[in-house]
């Protein structure tokens, strides 16, 4: 009996390097093997466009069913090249193997929460975190977050291999989900009767014949189409499909139904303008002017001849008269941004506006009636500055009338994607290019970027790399991100011999370039790797020289002739150094 509960860890040890160590790439003949088993390297991208493609043809229940008796196939294969590894088919090694050949294979990353199994009692309990699913992250791409489980060929897969190691039928389970919106997916496998509703599950595994049903496909893709056509449309300057972005676009479209004062919350870059337009747009002021002011980029002294108007003489240099944004707004909406800039002298005059429909001109005491939709945006807390004394209370209260939070784009991160291929779209147009996309590398940057600068800095980022990617390639990390910007994940490389080692080839290319600009000199360079050595060993000279692969008369040689020329640092590991 074996028996692993406890706190969750990754599924590497020792095998994991083992198996890594059997695949071969063999150049003279194309060929990929993992083991004695032949392996393709498929794009994900190509593979998700297939998934998808079934999901539109079959539906989802049908989709989902050949998917995961694909997985169940791989699961299987998969179980005997572990067998064959581990020179056994009932250890525990054999077992993991199952998780590992799963993250080498680049499906998702695996941690144990629980593994408890008896073979000869015929019992098992497994329970398993996923994270990086390829299968949830495009389903989402595709289809936005979905009501219930999506790994189809991955629960394939664990079912096939738990059944074949135990020797009997064992159904695994999607509890979360990141395709549902978790932070991550959780497996839960156990024998097929344990379970209440385990026929609900294992007809996914029988084949159908999807001749005999076309008919009722057929009737299932209109009611589809029709489905489509009756979803609400998102303006083409609008892009979004997350929980959270459609909360704050679905309160807009209320808000639009009204002439009630909204004020947007958002940080910057989040697009609060691009609400407002949408907002306007959606009004019955549609056809009337939108006027959009920054209250932060106006000096204080002219604020309110811009917002009101001014009289021909009203102060040097008012040579004409000239009216306000709210009369050129008159009929339509007014859109201030940053109004927590508002000098307290505009403050009050705009709250008139808002209350009595009235503007008088600077330098004029005529009254002019306008009819004006507001409509003012703030990154900053208005209740602290009205704490503060630097913003009136009763004018927050008139702007807070309908609050819409507008998320950050690290909080619609399944949004990502549909921006940033929006954004190819526009700027490829913009700058005469077609590209194909971006490298999957690239997507999974742009997904792990916190974004601090939100949308506005997506679309600066993806017009860089349209910029600099060239025709008809895919935009990559590089040309989208400094190298500071972004934090690598280790990778393996393929050495002379076929097999797979640490890539050092991007640290080596940047030390170069370090150099090469002027940055450091070469022995700076190694006053640096030696003096690191030196203070990781504890000034241990003999431990330092081990690590750097030297000898230890060698490293002290080194480090006194660095000393002497003023490279190195006098006060390392002198101690240490013979005379």
């Amino acid at each position: 009996m074996y028996k692993y509960s406890g706190k969750t860890r990754p599924v590497r040890d020792t095998n994991d390097t083992d198996l890594r160590s059997r695949l071969r790439f063999c150049v003279e003949t194309g060929q990929i093997w993992l083991h004695e088993h032949r392996m393709l390297l498929i794009h994900a991208e190509v593979q998700a466009s297939l998934r998808r493609e079934l999901i539109d043809t079959l539906g989802m229940d049908r989709a989902r069913g050949l998917l995961t008796r694909m997985g169940y196939a791989a699961g299987m294969r998969d179980f005997e090249l572990a067998r064959t590894r581990a020179g056994s088919d009932g250890d525990v090694e054999a077992f993991i193997a199952g998780p590992q050949l799963h993250m080498l294979e680049g499906i998702a990353k695996v941690s144990t929460v629980s593994l408890e199994y008896d073979r000869s009692a015929g019992s098992f309990y497994g329970e398993f975190i996923w994270e990086n699913s390829w299968e949830s992250e495009w389903h989402k791409q595709y289809y936005g977050t979905y009501s219930e489980p999506v790994c189809w060929s991955q629960i394939g897969y664990a079912c096939a291999y738990a059944s074949s190691f135990m020797g009997r039928p064992i159904l695994y389970k999607e509890l979360e989900c990141a395709g549902m919106g978790e932070n991550h997916c959780r497996i839960v496998g156990k024998p097929l009767e344990e379970w209440e509703d385990a026929s609900e599950y294992s007809r996914f595994f029988d084949k159908e014949s999807i001749a005999e049903q076309l008919i009722d496909l057929q009737t299932q893709v209109v009611q589809l189409r029709s489905a489509i056509s009756e979803k609400e449309k998102l303006p083409a300057d609008i892009v979004g499909n997350s929980k959270a972005f459609r909360m704050a676009y679905d309160m807009l479209q209320q808000a639009a139904k009204s002439q009630i004062t909204v004020l947007l919350l958002g940080e910057t870059g989040s697009g609060k303008e691009v609400f407002a337009r949408a907002l306007h747009n959606r009004s019955t002021r549609r056809n009337e002017s939108f006027i959009a002011i920054n209250c932060a980029a106006i000096p204080h002294d002219l604020v309110e001849s811009e917002l009101f108007g001014v009289e021909k003489g009203a102060f040097t240099g008012a040579l004409n008269a000239r009216p306000g944004r709210f009369e050129r707004a008159n009929g339509g909406t007014l859109f201030l941004d940053e109004i927590g800039d508002l000098p307290l002298s505009a403050q009050a005059k705009l709250l008139r506006v808002l209350q009595e429909g009235e503007i008088e001109r600077l330098g004029d005491h005529k009254v002019r009636k306008v009819d004006v939709r507001l409509v003012a945006a703030t990154n900053v807390d208005l209740k602290q500055l009205v704490k503060e004394g630097k913003f009136r209370s009763d004018l927050y209260y008139r702007l807070n009338a309908f609050q819409i939070n507008i998320p950050p784009l690290r909080e619609r991160t399944e949004d990502i994607p549909l921006l940033a291929n929006r954004s190819i779209e526009k700027y490829s147009a913009i700058h005469g290019k077609k590209l194909n996309g971006f490298t999957d590398k690239a997507m999974r940057a742009i997904l792990a970027y916190p974004w601090p600068g939100n949308i506005r800095e997506l679309l600066n980022m993806v017009e860089r790399g349209v910029i600099l990617a060239p025709n008809g390639t895919r935009i990559e990390l590089e040309q989208m991100f400094s190298s500071s910007s972004i934090d690598p994940a280790m990778e393996f490389a393929l050495d002379s011999n076929g097999s797979l080692g640490i890539d050092t080839q991007e640290p080596v290319k940047d030390l170069y370039e370090f150099v090469v600009k002027g940055n450091m000199t070469l022995d700076q360079v190694e006053a640096t790797l030696i003096e690191s050595a030196v203070k990781t060993a504890n000034g241990n000279l003999s431990a330092a020289a081990r690590a750097l692969g030297v000898t230890r008369p060698q490293l002290a040689y080194r480090l006194k002739r660095l000393q002497e020329n003023g490279v190195a640092h006098a006060g390392v590991a002198l101690a240490a150094v013979p005379e």
